[in-house]
């Protein structure tokens, strides 16, 4: 076990990260302790480290362990953010890429990574109406089984099937509220995600986009996405249904293309579902299909991550996701305590990016996650014009997103800075209104989380 003491709680969070970044396997214990100082305190089992404040700290991590990490010592989880806002206020990129690595250690590649991803994203968001527009969410917290690394708000479909035709009415009853309150607004994308979406019946799938159909205008709508996710969910007839409603963006998402690591964490489908699915999306006219996989899943080496890829190549999908597997403590995996961090991971991530250059396609959005294994990133991959504009917005918050459904964050840019309600001394620019997760208090409330949102949006 390490011990990271700090004389301020504001340092707590950057300081706990920044160890566990260091020490992947090890249990970390963080606490406030002592004078209101900038000193933090590493108690390891060798031996103790004393710093004062959070650039020595990392230095201090680095000689000890003899080495450095790829992100240096930011431990957010949006680091282009940072990028997007010395490009906007109009830094050039060696003036940025000095400035990442001279404030936060960075390493030269990452810091251009992350610059001309922000560069991708800028010119993406700039066709959203920012003033008058907005995106919304639709989440369906259902999944055919629930992965072992899986943290989000979802639940296997076997313990849910009395309770989805519940779940469907109460969604249907929020999207009409959220349509209403809406109606002089511009939607621009729409992004159906989960869970699982395609685990609703063919009959449901068809309700739920009719209702957003009648509801919505459309006019102004750039991107229309469901993340039909799991192959063992996709069938010819939802696909049939999704075309009909002009959805213009799918996923299919095997993770990973080796049998054995499907079965470990959980997938229960076959790496022939994946081509099963993704041939039937091609056959029903999908132009735009993305595909997600995760780099240091359990068991897998760099020869597994190369030969998944060369079976991506082969499909050849419009876009590419690739994660580096984070272990959260709600998921399964990390209630196991899992601690086997793959060494290859590095390994994994360059040959993604070289595997998605093949592919003609170009880095559009990053972002990172808490305990990503080895320090790295998610990075999405897409082929001219078919990058997910809703994918920029979750991360830069440029434009409102209302959400529906169990679990969802409604995030409303504000057009003026009002006063922190977490915080009474800062001024907020986003609020954040979220609705409830459990999908059997959601049935019950969504009158509430209806009355909430009429309270703030657009106010």
């Amino acid at each position: 076990m390490i011990e990271v003491i700090c004389g301020k709680e504001a340092y707590i969070y950057n300081a706990y990260h920044m160890v566990k970044a260091f020490y992947p396997a090890q249990e970390v214990v963080p606490r406030v302790e002592g004078k209101a100082s900038n000193y933090v305190t590493v108690k390891l089992e060798d031996g103790t480290v004393t710093e004062d404040g959070a650039p020595a700290l990392y230095r201090a991590l680095c000689e000890r362990t003899g080495r450095e990490l790829a992100w240096g010592m930011l431990t957010g989880v949006r680091p282009t953010k940072l990028a997007m806002a010395k490009l906007e206020k109009g830094v050039g990129e060696e003036a940025f890429v000095s400035w990442f690595r001279d404030n936060y250690f960075v390493s030269g590649e990452k810091a251009r990574l992350a610059w001309k991803i922000a560069k991708k994203e800028k010119a993406l968001l700039d066709r959203l109406d920012k003033e008058d527009g907005y995106s919304l969410y639709v989440g369906i917290p259902f999944c055919p089984t629930v992965c072992t690394y899986c943290s989000f708000s979802s639940g296997a479909l076997a313990d849910w099937a009395g309770k989805v035709e519940d779940y469907l009415l109460a969604l249907l009853k929020e999207l009409r509220a959220v349509a209403e309150m809406s109606a002089d607004k511009k939607l621009n994308t729409i992004y159906i995600g989960g869970g699982t979406p395609t685990t609703l019946e063919a009959a449901q799938l068809e309700r739920l986009l009719s209702c957003i159909d009648e509801n919505f205008d459309r006019e102004h709508v750039l991107e229309y996405t469901v993340e039909a996710g799991r192959p063992d969910s996709i069938t010819k007839e939802k696909l049939g249904v999704m075309k009909r409603h002009n959805v213009t963006r799918i996923s299919v998402n095997p993770q990973s293309m080796q049998q054995k690591t499907l079965d470990a964490i959980g997938r229960k489908h076959t790496v022939e579902d994946v081509y099963e699915a993704y041939r039937l999306a091609r056959a029903a006219g999908f132009e735009n299909i993305n595909m997600d996989l995760i780099a240091g899943l359990p068991g897998e080496s760099l020869a597994d991550m190369e030969h998944t890829l060369a079976q991506i190549r082969a499909l050849a999908p419009d876009s590419l996701t690739v994660h580096s597997l984070a272990i959260k403590r709600a998921a399964k995996m990390g209630q196991e305590k899992y601690g086997g961090v793959c060494e290859d991971i590095g390994g994994m991530i360059l040959a993604a990016a070289k595997a998605a250059e093949d592919m003609g396609m170009e880095p559009y959005y990053m972002y990172r996650q808490k305990n990503i294994a080895g320090n790295f990133e998610n990075v999405g991959y897409a082929k001219v014009d078919k990058a997910g504009i809703y994918n920029i917005l979750i991360m830069e918050e440029k434009q409102s997103i209302v959400a529906a459904g169990a679990g969802a964050s409604t995030k409303i840019v504000l057009k003026e800075p009002i006063l922190s309600p977490s915080d009474p001394k800062k001024k907020a620019t986003l609020m954040r209104l979220e609705n409830v997760k459990a999908i059997d208090a959601y049935i019950v409330r969504v009158d509430e989380m209806i009355e909430r949102k009429g309270e703030w949006l657009w106010r």
